[in-house]
């Protein structure tokens, strides 16, 4: 499928906003979240539910090219690819991430 060149300006008007996505997934969806570029990884956690954020332990984190190439996240943890990070980590674009919480 060719791109018609209007995902390449979503991307770019989004690097310019300073908007990044990471993303999460589980069985039943995955889904992209917005957060602003420099946010940590608690922040980030807040996006999707303040419960997240406050009780945040750790983020199992990857990036979507190595989890597709990889086939599961399980398979990505396998070869290496899947990283445990700490409240202070710094999201990136493309990243999906498992929150570990406990509230």
């Amino acid at each position: 499928m060719e791109d018609s060149g209007v995902h390449a300006l979503i991307r770019a008007v989004y690097h310019l906003l300073g908007l990044r996505t990471f993303f999460t997934t589980g069985e039943k969806e995955t889904r992209a979240w917005t957060i602003h570029a420099g946010e940590k990884a608690a922040s980030a956690a807040g996006a999707i539910h303040s419960d997240f954020e406050r009780g945040f332990i750790a983020a199992e984190t990857v990036h979507a090219d190595d989890l597709i190439a990889a086939g599961s996240f399980a398979k990505a943890r396998e070869v290496g690819k899947v990283r445990l990070e700490g409240k202070e980590y710094e999201v990136r674009d493309g990243d999906v991430i498992l929150f570990r919480f406990n509230v």
